[in-house]
C-alpha cells in the first residue's frame, strides 16, 4: 500500500515509518522538522519537508496519492495549547482538515490518527480508564484530539474514509523528543547523562501508563486492515508513578545526583492509566514491552547519542 506519514520524523512517527517499509509498504514522510530530525527518515521513504498547513501538503497528497494516511504530526504542547488555542487549533483541526479534504478529493481509503487516551479522557472517573469514559479535556490540545476523532467519524459517514483512532497513553523511547514539553523519560534521561540536575514536580507520585514506542508500532501496523470506525485505548493498563521512573533511570545512568522535588506543575492531571481490552479484541494489540525492559532500551539510545551533545 501508498502510506503517508505526516511527523514521520519525530519520535512516533519515524519508528512507524520503519515498521512500515519493513512491511512493503510504500512510504512518503511529510514533516516540517520543527521536532522531527531528518536524519530519522528511513532511507527507504519519499521524503516532503513541508508544514501540513499549507499547499506542499496538498501537493504531497495529490501527487503521491496515498491509500493509507497515517497521520502523527501536531502541535505537541499541552501548554501551548492552553495559553493560544488559536495556533493549537489551526495545527491540529485545520491543518488536518487540509489533508483531508485533499485525501477524499485522491483516493485515499483510511486515517490512522494519533490520538491521546490521557488528553481526552481528562481527570479519570474510575482505573483504569475504558473507551466509554467521558470525554472531558482540560486543555484545547485535548479538545483537537476529541474533535478530530468527531470529524474523522463525519468524513467515514459522508465520504466512505475509513479510520482508526489510537489514543495513546504515554508514549517513550528511542528517538524521544528531550526539549520542551516532551516525555519525562527523554527529559531525565538527558539530564543525567550529561550532569544536569533532574527535578520531578511535586511528589512525584503522580501516575501514568507508560507504553514502549516499539508496541505503538504493534497497534499501527495492525490498524492498516482493523479497528474500523473506532477510538481505541493503547495503553498497559498499568499505573507506575514519576518517582518509579526517575529511580530507575537514576540507576541506569550511573549518576549520583539526588532526589530533588520542586512544586508541582499548576493542572497537572494525578492519575491516568487506560483499559487496553478493546486493542486486543479489535487489533489483536497487547503490550509486549514491560517498563523495566523500555527504560532500559531506552537509556542505551540516549547514552550512545550523549556521545555525540550536538545532536540533541
Amino acid at each position: 500500500m501508498k502510506i503517508l506519514v505526516t511527523g514521520g520524523a519525530g519520535f512516533i512517527g519515524s519508528h512507524i515509518s520503519d515498521a512500515y517499509l519493513a512491511a512493503g509498504h510504500e512510504v512518503m514522510v511529510l514533516d516540517d522538522l520543527s521536532t522531527g530530525k531528518e536524519e530519522n527518515v528511513p532511507a527507504g521513504a519519499k521524503f516532503v519537508l513541508g508544514d501540513i498547513c499549507t499547499d506542499v501538503a496538498e501537493e504531497a497528497i495529490r501527487t503521491f496519492r496515498p491509500e493509507i494516511l497515517n497521520h502523527h504530526a501536531a502541535q505537541m504542547d499541552v501548554r501551548r495549547s492552553v495559553a493560544d488555542p488559536a495556533f493549537d487549533a489551526r495545527v491540529n483541526l485545520l491543518g488536518m482538515l487540509r489533508l483531508l479534504e485533499a485525501g477524499r478529493q485522491n483516493g485515499l481509503r483510511k486515517v490512522i490518527f494519533a490520538s491521546s487516551g490521557g488528553a481526552g479522557y481528562g481527570e479519570h472517573d474510575y482505573f483504569p480508564a475504558d473507551e466509554k469514559h467521558p470525554i472531558r479535556p482540560v486543555s484545547s490540545y485535548g479538545v483537537a484530539k476529541m474533535a478530530t476523532e468527531m470529524y474523522l467519524h463525519f468524513y467515514r459517514v459522508q465520504y466512505g474514509i475509513d479510520y482508526t483512532a489510537l489514543r495513546y497513553a504515554n508514549v517513550y523511547g528511542p528517538r524521544q523528543n528531550s526539549h520542551g514539553e516532551a516525555g519525562v523519560v527523554a527529559i531525565f534521561a538527558k539530564r543525567l547523562l550529561q550532569g544536569q540536575l533532574a527535578i520531578i514536580n511535586g511528589d512525584g507520585l503522580q501516575t501514568r501508563d507508560f507504553v514502549y514506542v516499539g508496541d505503538i508500532v504493534k497497534a499501527n501496523l495492525a490498524a492498516l486492515e482493523r479497528g474500523s470506525g473506532m477510538g481505541i485505548n493503547i495503553g498497559t493498563g498499568i499505573e507506575n508513578d514519576i518517582n518509579t521512573v526517575f529511580r530507575r533511570l537514576l540507576e541506569l545512568s550511573g549518576s549520583s545526583q539526588k532526589e530533588m522535588h520542586v512544586d508541582a506543575a499548576a493542572g497537572e492531571q494525578r492519575r491516568s492509566v487506560l483499559e487496553n481490552r478493546m486493542a486486543f479484541d479489535e487489533l489483536g494489540w497487547y503490550p509486549e514491552v514491560s517498563l523495566e525492559d523500555g527504560l532500559a532500551l531506552s537509556m542505551a539510545f540516549f547514552r550512545e547519542k550523549n556521545q555525540k551533545p550536538d545532536q540533541w
